[in-house]
């Protein structure tokens, strides 16, 4: 018959190849144990329409069910015709929609198994109502798998990221099957279905076999998947129905979701690879495969809520459902919460007013459709504080799948005129690099990774490294520390390789400005040896009676070379027994611990230290490990030193920013955003105010250059054009001029670009623009109805450059609702770009947005031309709007408003 025989006492019924077959079987089984405990009806009933469905799937083939009651118990075995197609436990999350099948009926089943033999296999179960059951004989069948004749190597495979994969295109072709059995294909020639189900679980079986055991750190690991050569037509197959799926996905025309722009990437790089290495090419990294913005990610482990919690970083993690699922108290700090107050609630709940129906409209279009325009990219927005008011920051999202399949988007924000250098910390908080930032957290792979590393660490710790060994050393980490002006991210690199080549962990501890002890790093060779949040944070301060290396070191000691650990005797502050703990729980049998000196001042501490049943530290270390920290002393001290003129001259720049008029018939808006590279702080500026005349003044500038230098040029010129603007009223070419004058007589002149407005007509309309421009973009005009036209007229030459050139005004009419628009060039110019293409992106934006509130055009503006803006961007939006529009001000009154930024 081609099955295997039921046991005595069976009945038995075969049905059709198709998803009818699964309502047969369960309505087959409830007649077979008519009379049985409804409880035993019912799960089997249950597990007999997963096994079902799986041959319906799977095997499609004509599927035999038998009902056995034997003695007390009962047994149901369903059988088909393929015993190729083996059975493949999926493991999937709880959450996962497919997959479960077989899972189910190990959790529900008193003995489960299966048999095969070249006929058919079978698939059977036994519930059993009294007395324990033996041990299930597993999934394994008797049938030998068909000799691979390739194996293709994945190499660097993101465990996490492949399994969240595996179960969406398993939940695809579920669908697809389905829907073609109802007589729908949906656009999928059957032929290729067909073929994609079949190679599918081939992939998904290897996929499953190869990856067995817990996954290595950092969440990669290399497979060998074995495939035939005659595979190759069905996997383009497979990537074919993929790709109709995701339209059709797209379309709404599935239940299954799109997938996001990361699985999306890594599905082509599974294919990409099977197909070249079938074809004879090598394997490819997926870790070095370049990738967009939305998709690339420096975390590649599995997410964990404990990885938002320990962060320093404000960070938000929400699902798929836009709710939040996990925060830190630096996040609730800056927007007025309690962490477990924000758990559970809408995501929109720290989103704007304004914003709050576009950014719910994004998120759905981003599921719906899988593709995103802020993942991935440092986006400037307002957050909403618990109290009400508006928080500029700078956004950072990145999609992480968890170890169980799900998908967690987690946002970092940034405030737009903060430091995190120096500044006092909350205990227990860990200071990570940017997830998903460029090179955040992880080494880079290079000449140093590998077997010559380890060599490299074994010879140091004997004492063995040569003069020139020495010297590369402590040019390589003074190399970590001057490759970035983040203070974090850079002893996160130097850490790396002083445990690669000296050090089992280190630990790097400053002082804080309210003189407190700040662990802010420690790097472990093992990463799995740290638990985040574990040791990182803010401790006590240096009290009278602290007497223990670290209190002695950071007091002027050192190094002081440590031949076994600090003994619990000998602590006498909270400090002591902090330092304590730390070799208690790390382990360490010598260490070395030395001050970070600057400028004549202690400001820190290095703890270098090695394992038990290692070489010990020795005192010829010390000559060297006092080397290393003059070194890793200057670069700190640079970090804090363009950290703190950075955030004095951005400070200085929102000191000067200006409340913004309230004017009767005019709405006025602007924002302002900082670099989203950290390395820049330029000169841009906004104002507006009301001349005595009553007209209103508009101003943009610009000054040339990115440092503490030009935003002092930049209050310098901000401040002599209102006052000349507001001693006489001139035409805007004539106030240009005199600006250019003045500029002319400053010890250090000033070049930048600015544009100078007036604003005149009556409350209701009509009203005309005189501009003048130096050298700076021209305004955009966009009409309600969405026509824009940029405004070229009074154009003329730089400040800065000759402040006897002849300048120009220009007069254009400003109809009712239509908006004016004066922007920086950081909002419209990208590199290697052409600026005639730079401003036609902005026209297009613009108009999308003319009949938005005012506030929405400008967040959005910034959200959509702003996000990893290398420069900083000022804009300023005004509105004329008819009094009936407007909630008109008292006459003789001009109220101030803050502006958002």
């Amino acid at each position: 018959m081609g099955y295997p025989d039921p046991p005595p006492a069976a009945v038995s019924r075969r049905l059709a190849d198709g998803p009818v077959s699964v309502a047969a079987a369960r309505r087959f089984v409830r007649a077979a144990l008519d009379g049985a405990p409804s409880d035993l009806v019912e799960t089997a009933q249950l597990l007999v329409s997963e096994l079902v469905t799986n041959a319906v799937l799977h095997a499609r083939t004509e599927v035999e069910v038998s009902v056995a009651r034997l003695d007390g118990r009962v047994r149901v075995r369903v059988g088909d015709r393929r015993p190729s197609r083996a059975l493949v436990p999926q493991r999937c999350s709880p959450y996962s929609g497919t997959g479960q099948g077989l899972a189910l009926v190990e959790q529900l089943a008193s003995r489960f198994g299966a048999d095969g033999d070249d006929a058919g296999k079978t698939v059977w179960f036994e519930l059993w109502h009294e007395g324990p059951p033996p041990p299930s004989a597993g999934w394994e069948t008797t049938v030998p798998p068909r000799p691979a004749e390739r194996t293709v190597s994945l190499v660097d495979m993101p465990t996490a990221l492949e399994s969240a994969c595996r179960q969406h295109r398993h939940a695809v072709l579920r669908e697809l099957t389905l829907a073609a059995s109802a007589g729908d294909p949906l656009g999928v020639p059957p032929e290729d279905l067909v073929a994609a189900n079949d190679v599918n679980n081939v992939i998904s079986a290897g996929m499953a076999a190869a990856s067995a055991g817990p996954a290595p750190e950092p969440g990669l690991r290399t497979l060998a998947l074995p495939l035939s050569a005659a595979a190759l037509p069905a996997v383009r197959a497979l990537r074919r129905v993929l790709g109709l799926a995701e339209a059709r996905a797209r379309e709404e025309r599935l239940l299954t979701l799109p997938a996001l722009p990361r699985g999306r990437a890594f599905q082509d790089w599974l294919f990409d690879e099977i197909a070249g290495q079938l074809t004879g090419g090598p394997p490819t990294a997926w870790t070095v495969v370049p990738r967009a913005p939305e998709v690339s990610s420096a975390e590649l482990v599995p997410w964990d809520v404990g990885q938002v919690r320990a962060s320093r970083m404000p960070t938000v993690a929400a699902d798929e459902g836009n709710r939040i699922v996990a925060t830190n108290g630096a996040a609730a700090d800056l927007l007025g919460w309690d962490p477990d107050d924000l758990v559970g609630r809408r995501l929109t709940t720290l989103v704007p007013e304004h914003l709050r129906e576009r950014h719910s409209a994004a998120f759905t279009s981003m599921l719906l459709t899988g593709r995103t325009r802020i993942v991935g990219r440092s986006v400037p927005l307002p957050a909403l504080h618990r109290d009400g008011r508006l928080v500029p920051v700078r956004l950072y999202i990145q999609t992480q799948e968890t170890a169980d399949g799900r998908t967690v988007f987690v946002a970092q924000l940034v405030p737009r005129a903060a430091t995190f250098l120096g500044g006092p910390r909350t205990p227990g908080r860990v200071r990570e690099a940017a997830v998903g930032e460029p090179d955040g957290g992880r080494a880079p792979a290079g000449p140093d990774a590998g077997a010559g590393t380890d060599g490299a660490r074994t010879a140091g710790a004997r004492g063995g490294l040569t003069a020139l060994d020495r010297l590369t050393l402590l040019a390589e980490l003074a190399a970590q520390l001057n490759n970035t002006l983040d203070l974090d991210e850079g002893l996160q690199r130097a850490g790396r390789l002083l445990t690669r080549r000296l050090a089992d962990w280190c630990v790097v501890d400053l002082f804080t400005a309210d003189a407190r002890v700040d662990r802010v790093c420690v790097v472990h060779r093992d990463p799995r040896a740290l638990r985040p949040g574990a040791y990182e944070g803010t401790l006590s301060e240096v009290a009278e009676e602290s007497r223990g290396p670290l209190a002695r070191v950071l007091r002027g000691a050192g190094p002081l070379l440590l031949t076994d650990a600090p003994r619990p005797g000998q602590t006498e502050s909270a400090l002591d027994r902090a330092y304590v703990d730390l070799f208690r729980e790390l382990g360490a049998g010598s260490a070395v611990v030395a001050p970070l000196r600057a400028r004549r001042k202690i400001f820190g501490a290095l703890t270098l230290a090695r394992a038990s049943g290692g070489p010990p530290f020795t005192e010829e270390d010390l000559t060297l490990v006092d080397d290393l920290v003059h070194g890793l002393a200057l670069g700190v001290d640079n970090a804090r030193l363009y950290q703190d003129t950075r955030s004095i001259a951005e400070r200085l720049q929102r000191s000067l920013l200006p409340v913004l008029p309230e004017v009767e018939g005019l709405r006025l808006a602007a924002r302002y955003a900082a670099s989203s590279t950290t390395a820049q702080v330029g000169g841009d500026w906004y104002d507006s105010f009301v001349l005595p005349g009553g007209n209103t003044a508009l101003v943009i500038g610009d000054v040339t250059g990115h440092d503490l230098d030009a935003a002092i040029a930049m209050s310098q010129l901000r401040s002599m054009l209102r006052g000349i603007a507001m001693d006489r009223e001139e035409p805007p070419a004539e106030v240009l001029r005199r600006l250019d004058l003045a500029n002319h007589s400053l010890h250090r002149e000033a070049t930048g670009t600015c544009v100078y407005g007036l604003i005149k007509g009556p409350p209701e309309g009509p009203w005309e623009l005189t501009h003048s421009s130096a050298g700076h973009p021209p305004p955009l005009l966009t009409t309600r109805d969405g026509r824009t036209r940029y405004l070229d007229g009074g154009a003329g030459l730089l400040l800065g450059m000759d402040p006897h050139a002849a300048r120009s005004t220009a007069r254009d009419a400003l109809p009712a609702h239509s908006t004016l628009l004066l922007y920086t060039d950081g909002l419209v110019e990208r590199r290697d770009e052409p600026l005639d293409e730079a401003l036609d992106r902005l026209r297009r934006h613009a108009a999308d947005l003319a009949r938005e509130p005012l506030d929405t055009f400008c967040d959005e503006l910034l959200i959509g031309l702003g996000a990893d803006s290398a420069d900083d961007i000022a804009i300023l939006a005004v509105r004329p709007s008819p009094p009936s529009t407007v909630r008109p001000s008292p006459p003789s009154t001009v109220r101030p408003r803050p502006p958002e930024g």
